[in-house]
């Protein structure tokens, strides 16, 4: 369940793996990869920041090779631009240097600790006192990459069903019942990779309350096609480590654009990809939520912080400056925004390593935030393996 890179990663793995079996993709939207694998900033991440051990650090090393022999294979773009994870000044250096620890454990080829003057050689236009380089992080079209699991899917023998909007799971032994508005399915095995949904589908299986899903929209800018010259591949900022989000960061994309941001603000829908997209029973479901409720109690300054960022662009701008000095207001135009799926479990915390639930037939994807899409091929592996 679920039409996005991860779900098809998963079917496309089950029909390459066990030709005995049929396999099924469902998804309410009438196309593959609409919600966060067609809005996210699409890069192929080395594995830099993950815990070593973790199923982070883990699936994103092996997924990034996957990823990086399927797009050769087919001639998808695959573009190792390189990223520079830069520190602004010496608070920051303690961060950067336990980023380094973590990416030497998890086996990140390549990596490089650049000085200030190193850093420019790189990326002239950027500033900062040190840097970390990783030369082999990518950067990939993952909707193009979904859209051709998914004819991976097709012709393996399956089916990708779209317009199938889940309203009803019933569970009868080993059997699931997968039911529609117009259709009712039964199967031997559902996978739940439902993304902004995934905790509601996981609750229809039976499964625990938590982690609830709260989604928080990261918007961004553009540079002007004139001034894509302040940027050649990836700039970073040191990620604070109460957060799994990276911060305001430049993204080059493989059409030559260079994307700035995002944010983080909470999402007034599940899929509210605009301020103007608010549906008040996502909003009551949040709010109602205890973890949420403690995690606003704790973070409030930095929820405000977000929300005058994304009201007054001179903001969002001046925090994108601090590592490109020459950026102004005027160097950027608004770009799309996607939703992430933040998993918070009820004592607050920020759920950040991938995590996976079991209720008899149905298995579920309770957390698959960035770096999912890059590791999508070796969470196949790891879900299938275990059916």
């Amino acid at each position: 369940m679920g039409a996005g890179i991860l779900g098809l990663a998963v079917a496309r793995r089950l029909a390459e793996t066990r030709p005995d079996v049929t396999v099924t993709v469902l998804d309410k939207e009438d196309r593959v990869a609409a919600h966060q694998t067609g809005h996210n900033s699409g890069v192929a991440h080395a594995g830099l920041y993950y815990a070593p051990g973790s199923l982070k650090a883990t699936l994103c090393r092996r997924g990034v090779r996957l990823l990086k022999e399927y797009c050769e294979d087919r001639n998808l773009p695959y573009e190792e631009c390189g990223k520079v994870v830069v520190a602004r000044d010496a608070a920051e250096l303690a961060a950067l240097d336990e980023i380094e620890r973590r990416a030497l454990a998890n086996g990140v080829p390549g990596l490089r600790r650049l000085t200030g003057g190193e850093l420019r050689e790189i990326e002239p236009h950027a500033a900062g006192i040190a840097a970390l380089h990783s030369p082999t992080t990518a950067i990939v079209d993952f909707p193009t990459v979904a859209r051709a699991f998914a004819r991976d899917v097709a012709d393996g023998g399956g089916e990708v069903r779209l317009g199938f909007e889940v309203v009803r799971l019933g569970r009868a032994g080993d059997r699931v019942t997968v039911a529609s508005p117009g259709a009712e399915l039964v199967f031997d095995r559902l996978v739940v990779c439902a993304g902004l949904q995934s905790d509601r589908v996981a609750r229809l299986a039976g499964d625990a309350r938590e982690p609830a899903i709260v989604p928080f929209r990261g918007e961004y800018y553009r540079l002007a096609r004139s001034r894509t010259d302040l940027v050649r591949g990836l700039i970073y900022p040191v990620p604070d480590p109460r957060y799994p989000f990276l911060g305001v960061h430049f993204t080059r994309r493989v059409d030559g654009g260079v994307d700035v941001g995002p944010n983080a603000v909470l999402a007034l829908a599940r899929e509210g990809y605009r301020w103007r997209d608010v549906r008040p029973a996502d909003v009551w479901e949040t709010v109602r939520w205890p973890g949420f409720r403690r995690l606003a109690r704790e973070h409030w300054r930095t929820g405000a912080r977000e929300l005058y960022g994304s009201a007054v662009k001179r903001a969002f701008v001046a925090e994108a400056r601090g590592f490109v000095p020459e950026l102004t207001a005027a160097d950027v135009v608004p770009a799309p925004a996607g939703v992430r799926a933040q998993a918070v479990d009820a004592d607050g915390s920020l759920v950040d390593d991938f995590r996976l639930g079991r209720v008899g037939p149905v298995t579920t994807v309770r957390n698959a935030p960035s770096p999912a899409a890059t590791s999508a091929l070796a969470i196949a592996e790891h879900v299938v393996a275990s059916l």
